[in-house]
């Protein structure tokens, strides 16, 4: 499913002339627009008519709002069920894109080529498509599976500091729930460049598209990768709410931090382990500020997780680096002392 591209796109442009959709739509943001759409129409070679649709960036863009605007030009445009249409961009993109043709007309096809390092080795792999509503991440989706997902690594040259450092909170993740190997190689990057982070970046995608096969509707094992999403989900969040928003990997680190101690004192993850993990994370990312939000604001809005039953906060805790184990319940204790400790993080 996941092809790497070549310089002349030779087979993207096998796949459309295989596919010989009826109508091409790409989606992308201001930024995808300016630094990598070029690229794309340049080594696209089709007589496929197209058209090009182009949001502004950033999470507040993934609503039932900005949905129905794109349902609406889709009608305008007469798109039918033989179209195809592209997510051109990062994790809004593809979120984003791909809930919008997963539910138009009950479902077109569509492909994913991701152009941030978020959105190559997290986003765009597993059919997970989504949009925030009331401030709640991904709580509206669907599971719809990308006809290809194809990756084309140089436009990670074209990425801030900022995105860069985003995506490899999830590379670090994928380390943690299941190779220990690849979080010692991971961390022992000095500075995160795209010459550094390439070679990594196989592994991520290898070890979430392996628990995706094992279990695409997230039954059981799948839940692993939302390890440190509980918490960093809830605050993300908040911080949207509050109109401050965040980089989904600087909330994910900051769950990643507090889902650790839980893990250490529930019992399963030794104090040797935790020391490594959070040092290297507050190496990389630094601590939030959480002077905004109350623990009991965290915990409410922890309360509509999308893995939790019977209003019960399920979490991901680590059994030892490179394992993780899923539906554990946490006393509200615990998690309130977890916060504790990364607000004293930042004294």
């Amino acid at each position: 499913m996941i092809t790497q591209l070549d310089n002349d796109f030779s087979q993207l442009n096998r796949f459309l002339e295989e596919l010989k959709p009826t109508q091409i739509i790409i989606l992308t943001d201001e930024n995808t627009h300016e630094f990598c759409l070029p690229t794309l129409l340049g080594n696209m070679e089709t007589e496929i008519p197209f058209e090009i649709i182009e949001i502004d960036p950033g999470e507040e863009m993934k609503t039932l709002e900005t949905a129905a605007q794109l349902w609406d030009i889709l009608i305008e445009f007469g798109t039918d069920r033989g179209a195809l249409f592209i997510n051109l961009g990062g994790g809004v993109i593809t979120d984003l894109g791909g809930f919008v043709a997963s539910t138009y007309k009950r479902g077109i096809s569509f492909i994913n080529i991701p152009t941030t390092l978020l959105g190559m080795c997290d986003a765009s792999i597993g059919g997970k498509t989504g949009i925030d509503h009331q401030f709640l991440k991904n709580v509206i989706g669907t599971f719809a599976r990308p006809e290809k997902i194809f990756l084309y690594p140089p436009f990670l040259t074209t990425l801030p500091q900022e995105q860069l450092r985003s995506g490899f909170a999830e590379m670090l993740k994928h380390g943690l729930i299941a190779d220990a190997q690849h979080w010692a190689a991971l961390t022992s990057i000095s500075a995160l460049t795209p010459e550094a982070l390439y070679p990594l970046l196989q592994t991520s995608m290898m070890i979430k598209q392996e628990v995706v096969q094992q279990d695409f509707k997230e039954i059981n094992i799948r839940k692993t990768l939302n390890f440190g999403h509980t918490i960093g989900h809830a605050v993300e969040s908040l911080f949207l709410q509050k109109n401050e928003p965040i980089l989904h990997g600087d909330a994910v680190a900051l769950g990643m931090i507090c889902e650790t101690v839980l893990s250490v004192s529930a019992g399963r993850l030794n104090e040797n382990d935790a020391e490594n993990i959070i040092g290297n994370l507050v190496r990389y990312f630094g601590v939030l500020s959480l002077s905004l939000m109350t623990d009991d604001e965290i915990l409410g809005m922890m309360k509509n997780d999308k893995k939790n039953t019977e209003g019960t906060i399920k979490f991901i805790l680590l059994d030892h680096l490179g394992q993780a184990s899923f539906d554990h319940i946490v006393s509200q204790e615990k998690i309130r002392y977890a916060l504790h400790y990364y607000r004293e993080l930042a004294v």
